[in-house]
């Protein structure tokens, strides 16, 4: 056991560097005694004191020639290990010790810190992983409290207004609670809106496509912006990571369009490509310089970006953005599939870019008859 401490401890790289010391100066001294010795039973006159000077000068100059190669070898793996976590304090976590296998003790040190790393990378993938679900589960329950109790007042309002103002004579009265019934009808169709956007109940019910296509009308309406989407495949749904993950990041791909791009076009495709899973957004707008915004610390690229990154890398995929000033942005998002069995197919469940109003709004939209 204690063989194993110190083969995995910090101080077993100086304690083998100091065994190779202590028997390279010991060679060194072994040596010099040797022939040292000999000069000086052998050497006469007065060259001798000459002889034996120049003998130590240049056998201290070989010590330290010596000690200095043993060194800067027996330290190079430790450098190296050095140099990578650097890299990995300023921010690239995906850096590896190397393991040369030319040193035992600064090989084990670089695996303990791979180890560590892989540790600390997938505890921060399971945090965000659990934050990102946490965040869902919010969205949903405030999405399903303004459509069944908000959405339900606001509607029940609209129709008191509507009974009010049918038995009401006189023309003044009349008028002022028709403005008041139609800015209960937009107050109604904003808290709609906010509730689909935060959690869209089609994305839990009927799947992803469906999803994607109410978002894109509701988009256009909303924008002003033609989008063409297209899908190829998909005929199963997905798993409901995926089903989020794909729905926020092309959500977040439009959002910045409309925020910064001032696109007039948009085009969306949503491609099965074997395993894969391969959505493409293009836009025409004025672009940006991608490359330098990548190379950017993560956390000053923007909660946008870099949620659309974080969501991707959860899932073992990746985000490719292409974009320079003038020219537009293509955003290429690449999942592995992931099915879900026990959901049924989806793909056929609307063949319109849209999807019905759901009842209260439809209610809302007789009273305003």
């Amino acid at each position: 056991m204690n063989e194993d401490y110190a083969a995995t401890s910090p101080a077993a790289p100086l304690l083998a560097l100091r065994r190779r010391v202590l028997f390279a100066n010991s060679f060194v001294i072994l040596i010099g005694a040797t022939i040292g010795t000999t000069l000086a039973t052998q050497l006469q006159g007065t060259s001798k004191p000459l002889v034996l000077i120049g003998f130590v000068v240049t056998g201290l100059l070989l010590s330290v020639a010596i000690n200095f190669a043993l060194l800067k070898l027996a330290l190079h793996p430790l450098h190296r290990l050095r140099e990578t976590m650097r890299l990995v304090q300023a921010g690239d976590m995906s850096r590896q010790a190397p393991v040369t296998g030319q040193d035992a003790d600064a090989d084990q040190l670089a695996i303990a810190f791979n180890t560590m790393l892989a540790a600390i990378d997938e505890l921060g993938r399971s945090r965000a992983s659990q934050i990102l679900h946490a965040q869902e589960q919010e969205r949903k329950r405030i999405a399903r409290e303004l459509h069944d109790e908000t959405s339900q007042v606001l509607t029940s309002l609209l129709i008191s207004l509507k009974l009010l103002e049918e038995e009401v004579g006189d023309d003044g009265a009349r008028e002022r609670i028709a403005d008041t019934r139609a800015l209960a009808h937009q107050t109604l169709r904003a808290v709609r809106s906010l509730s689909i956007d935060l959690r869209p109940s089609a994305l839990d019910d009927l799947g992803l496509l469906p999803a994607l296509r109410w978002y894109i009308k509701e988009f256009q309406n909303k924008c002003g912006i033609e989008v063409e989407f297209c899908t190829s495949g998909l005929k199963e749904r997905l798993s409901p990571e995926m089903e989020t993950a794909t729905y926020r990041i092309v959500q977040e791909a439009l959002t910045n369009i409309a925020k910064h791009a001032h696109a007039r076009h948009v085009s969306i495709s949503a491609d099965e490509d074997g395993a894969l899973l391969r959505v493409r957004v293009r836009d025409d707008g004025r672009g940006f310089d991608a490359q330098a915004v990548l190379r950017t610390p993560w956390q000053d690229r923007g909660l946008g970006l870099a949620g659309m990154l974080e969501r991707a890398s959860l899932l073992d995929g990746s985000v490719q953005i292409a974009s320079q000033p003038g020219a537009g942005t293509t955003i290429d998002v690449t999942l592995p599939l992931a099915r879900d069995p026990r959901r049924p197919a989806a793909a056929g469940a609307m063949s319109s870019p849209a999807l019905a109003d759901d009842p209260v709004s439809i209610l809302a939209e007789s009273t305003m008859l």
